[in-house]
This record gives C-alpha cells, structure tokens and sequence, in this order.
C-alpha cells in the first residue's frame, strides 16, 4: 500500500538555492507539492528581490510540471507581504495543504519568522537544506546537475562581472572571503534554468548589469538603503 503524500506548497525564488530544495522534496516522495508560490512587485512583474520576470517564472513551473501561484506586492520593499501571505496560507489550507517549503540554509531569524506567521494556521515550515554547510550545500548542488547563472549582486560584496556568471567550480573558487558560498547573507542571486528538475531547458537571454537601490525599513525602524547590480532577463 502507497504511503499518502503531505500537501505541501513550495516556496519559490526561481533561483538555485530554491530549486535545489525543490529537487531534493521531489526526489524524497514525501510530499505533494500542489504550487509554487512566488512573490511578485506589481510595478516590475518580477519576482521580489531576484528580479526574474513572471514570463520566466512561468516557463519554470511549466518545464517543472507544478502549477505557479503568485503573490502580487506592490512595490520591491516587500510592502504588504505579511497580508498577502496570510491570504494564500488561508487558501491553501482550505485545499488541505499542511506544510510550506523552503529554500533556506541556516539564517535561523528567517526560519523562526516563517514558523511564528505558519504555526497558528496549523501549517508546518519544511527546510530541506537547513542546517548544512554552504560548502556541502554547493557541492550537492553542482553535484544534481541543476544549472543557473547569477542575475543580482549585492554591489557592495561582487561587482558587475559577476553578473551572468555560470555556477560552476571556478564561480564558486572565485568568490571573495567575506561572500557566504551560497550568498545565504543575499551577497547573489540566480536563475536556475536547466537540469533533472526541469523537463526542458528555460530559453532566456540577459540585458547589460545595471545599478539600482532600495530603501529598506529595519526592523528597528530605520531605513538602509542597499544597492544591487542587475540584469534584465527576457525570454530568448
């Protein structure tokens, strides 16, 4: 007798570390994943953070083969995130969902926030990679055959030619010190693209980096404003 699968919802970035996470889930049989859910700023249609336009995050779920859900926000800020969120888990509930996966490796804050907002509704926060080293994190990772290439970098930790890189050996041997392997602190953020997650390869092709800044609210009330270098990326 087959053991009944969790319904679970996954969260997705579009990037490596997320899909990662969500190949070792499918790899596991342990759960049903019902969506990915993806946050998206109205006034750019890109996902929050990394950048990757809805038009790719679709072609994503579509070569996965797991429908995608989006979470519309009106600015990159992540205004209105708390609300927004609180409506899909309700909805996701309603559907028998039980659990929410993620992507994160060992920020324990982020995880602990996940866990105070998910546990009242009865929904409990799965990390497939949590509590491992960025090194074994990496070395599994180009180990699963997924590939991605850098679309965002934290200007203050890796400069403009790091954008469009491939992930690989020599990318990571390339990284400064002071850059978490897995830019688990946000020093980077990918695009995955291909490999056994996806059933065909994302066709995409990357603009020029471009600087672009953020005011973003603390959590002692104050502002800090973060700059990053970008790439458009638009379907090829």
């Amino acid at each position: 007798m087959m053991a009944i699968k969790k319904k679970a919802v996954f969260n997705w970035s579009g990037g490596k570390d997320s899909a990662f996470a969500l190949y070792k889930t499918l790899q596991s049989e342990e759960f049903e994943i019902v969506a990915l859910l993806t946050t998206i700023t109205q006034t750019t249609m890109c996902s929050s953070i990394h950048g990757i336009p809805l038009e790719i995050l679709k072609e994503q779920a579509k070569s996965i083969g797991i429908p995608l859900y989006t979470i519309e926000l009106p600015s990159n800020d992540m205004t209105g995130y708390e609300d927004n969120m609180r409506t899909a888990v309700v909805h996701f509930k309603a559907e028998g969902v039980t659990h929410f996966i993620f992507g994160d490796i060992f920020l324990y804050d982020i995880k602990k926030y996940r866990e105070s907002k998910l546990s009242p509704y009865g929904i409990e926060v799965v990390e497939p990679l949590w509590n491992k080293t960025s090194k074994e994190v990496v070395e599994e990772f180009l180990e699963s055959g997924i590939r991605s290439k850098v679309i965002v970098t934290l200007a203050s930790k890796l400069d403009k030619t790091y954008i469009g890189k491939e992930l690989n050996r020599n990318y990571f041997s390339s990284l400064p010190q002071d850059v978490d392997l897995c830019g688990e602190e946000g020093e980077y953020h990918t695009l995955a693209y291909a490999g056994p997650l996806f059933k065909k390869e994302i066709s995409y092709k990357l603009g020029a980096p471009r600087f672009v800044s953020y005011d973003i609210a603390m959590d002692d009330g104050t502002t800090k404003n973060y700059g990053y270098w970008i790439t458009a990326i638009n379907i090829a």
